[in-house]
């Protein structure tokens, strides 16, 4: 409390009153005042003495996830199997992300997005991220969700990050974003369905003002907000990805014509 105190009175401004606190026998104080002087001192003894006051909230990482799975029927055609439309990368990657003035091919594997803004409580950010795509087949490093018999899986990771609008909110090094999804076909008999699991999770340093929300209003807060990216990717698969599978199917049937 001390440190606090004396941080308060150190910073006086020029042509202000400046009070020295001297002691004189017991109990006895008398007051100064001069104005050529530009500190203040409370009985410091050492006049070097510098009091520092850290205007720092010592608050553990905020922490949000969320997980989602896709389960639905799959309609395959002999002729366009769902793992040669996995094959067409950069065609999986417009049918979910249609929207061409926000995105650039980086290589082969790996597209830059610029997302639509992103709620985090009360801070909104733009952000930017790398996407890489990459499949697998005959169950060569699969991930331990998925079952080693299937024949091709889509795996889609983020590889980098960006936050634009936290620069001076949110310490970037003090920032994790961890997405991670599968997609591949199933096929049991005659039926095929097709699966996929995402899991994102964000993790950051809570700037001081969001440090004194209640900790139950954030955490609401922060996984509806994670819960509706997720949902979003899943309405990107569930929707756009099987129409344009139907699309290929279609392309398919017409060569063979």
């Amino acid at each position: 409390m001390s440190e606090v105190i004396a941080g308060f009175l150190v910073p006086c401004q020029q042509n202000y009153p400046v009070c020295r606190f001297e002691t004189f026998g017991r109990r006895k104080w008398q007051v100064k005042l001069k104005n050529s002087e530009l500190q203040c001192h409370a009985n410091m003894k050492p006049k070097s003495l510098k009091y520092l006051v850290r205007n720092e909230l010592a608050v553990k990482p905020a922490t949000y996830s969320a997980r989602i799975s896709t389960d639905i029927p799959l309609y395959e055609t002999p002729g366009a199997l769902f793992d040669d439309y996995l094959d067409n990368k950069p065609r999986i990657f417009n049918a979910m992300f249609p929207d061409k003035h926000r995105s650039q091919q980086l290589n082969q594997d790996e597209w830059r997005i610029q997302m639509l803004p992103l709620q985090l409580l009360v801070l909104t950010v733009w952000p930017v991220v790398d996407l890489r795509l990459r499949c697998k087949s005959r169950g060569r490093d699969y991930p331990p969700e998925v079952p080693h018999h299937i024949t091709k899986v889509l795996e889609l990771d983020i590889t980098r990050w960006e936050l634009q609008g936290l620069d001076n909110v949110v310490d970037p090094s003090h920032f994790t974003l961890v997405v991670k999804g599968t997609l591949y076909p199933d096929r049991r008999g005659h039926r095929s369905r097709l699966r996929g699991h995402l899991e994102m999770n964000i993790s950051f340093v809570l700037p001081p003002a969001l440090a004194l929300v209640p900790e139950n209003v954030r955490d609401s807060l922060g996984k509806k907000v994670m819960t509706k990216l997720v949902e979003s990717m899943k309405q990107k698969v569930d929707g756009s990805l099987l129409a344009d599978y139907s699309k290929f199917k279609r392309e398919r049937a017409n060569k063979r014509l």
